[in-house]
């Protein structure tokens, strides 16, 4: 029943969500992200910074890291220390700039860095921007003290999760008694699928998380629905009232209500006014006789299919980047100063 319920939820929710404001998109649940930060204390020429940022971001992707700010927790940055500069006689008279550039993983949200690692960079240019910019070049995102960095890295973000994964789901559990609904589905989607425990554990506990959310989203609408259908109850109210029923989730426990409704609204309608109708209630039917073709499915198959785990939690990263899109679209570290 488990099952059939996610593979509903999947179908139910089918419509892509277009959000690109921030590039939030669905593969980024499932996955470590890193978010790359940069602070406004290191004093190098806009370029060379611009530069940097760059460099950061093509770090993370590289790993198959990189993303949005839709986890903004785990942060991939870095600190300058900056060594001599010599003066190269011309002409052209140029600059050689020495520096030590060293790149951090961490928890922004609780300040703490889970690993470095440093790196000693000389560019060469007509001016100090010019050099800065130079030497950055040189960075390497596949070179190998990078790679074990960001191996590192990852290996601290799992632990985490599984450390925590216990106070996620009691997180999540709290959220829902308070009908916060979306912000708790988004948080235990956040847990990436690399975590195996604590993903699946998380992955349970939205199951029945979700089916709280769309019971209740049935009970109002469907309150909604009576009362539309009460101030008119004639062709128009009979086709507001559906309009609004066609949104809930087949699989919510008023379901039988529903029904009960529509065969209401269905006598009292006059024979002429029945064909418009009928073909509304027919989407809605669809809905559930779909229902009954999956029940048929799943009792031939009661064990776990990993693909359908893989394909259901589109559903509720969906409602999570609903959630995700309405937080501040600028994400403000305080007091990351790791050296």
């Amino acid at each position: 029943m488990k099952k059939l319920i996610l593979i509903l939820i999947i179908g139910l929710l089918a419509n892509s969500i277009s959000y690109s404001q921030n590039n939030e998109k669905l593969d980024d649940f499932g996955r470590i992200v890193l978010n790359t930060y940069l602070s406004d204390k290191i004093d190098i020429p806009t370029e060379a910074k611009n530069l940097l940022i760059t460099k950061l971001s093509q770090i993370a992707s590289n790993y198959g890291m990189g993303g949005s700010a839709i986890n903004p927790r785990f942060i991939i940055t870095a600190n300058i220390n900056i060594g001599t500069k010599d003066i190269i006689a011309g002409p052209p008279q140029m600059i050689a700039q020495n520096i030590e550039l060293t790149l951090f993983i961490g928890d922004a949200i609780e300040n703490k860095s889970f690993c470095n690692t440093t790196i000693s960079l000389k560019g060469v240019g007509m001016n100090e921007n010019k050099a800065f910019i130079d030497a950055l070049k040189k960075i390497n995102p596949k070179n190998k003290e990078i790679s074990l960095f960001v191996e590192e890295g990852k290996t601290k973000i799992i632990s985490y999760y599984n450390s925590q994964c216990d106070f996620i789901i009691k997180d999540a559990f709290t959220l829902k008694k308070q009908g916060k609904y979306d912000e708790a589905i988004y948080k235990l989607s956040l847990v990436p699928e690399v975590c195996k425990d604590c993903y699946f554990k998380c992955l349970d506990t939205l199951t029945s998380i979700y089916q709280e959310k769309i019971d209740n989203d049935c009970a109002k609408k469907l309150n909604d629905a009576k009362a539309v259908w009460a101030a008119n109850s004639n062709k128009i109210g009979a086709e507001n009232a559906v309009n609004i029923i066609s949104e809930i989730d087949p699989l919510a426990s008023c379901k039988a209500d529903v029904q009960k409704f529509i065969s209401q609204i269905q006598a009292k309608l006059a024979a002429d006014e029945k064909a418009a109708w009928e073909f509304k209630i027919k989407k809605y039917n669809d809905k559930i006789a779909k229902e009954k073709e999956l029940r048929a499915m799943q009792a031939v198959n009661n064990e776990r299919n990993f693909e359908l785990d893989k394909l259901r939690i589109d559903s509720y990263q969906k409602v999570s980047i609903e959630y995700a899109k309405n937080q501040p679209k600028t994400i403000t570290y305080n007091n990351i100063n790791w050296r």
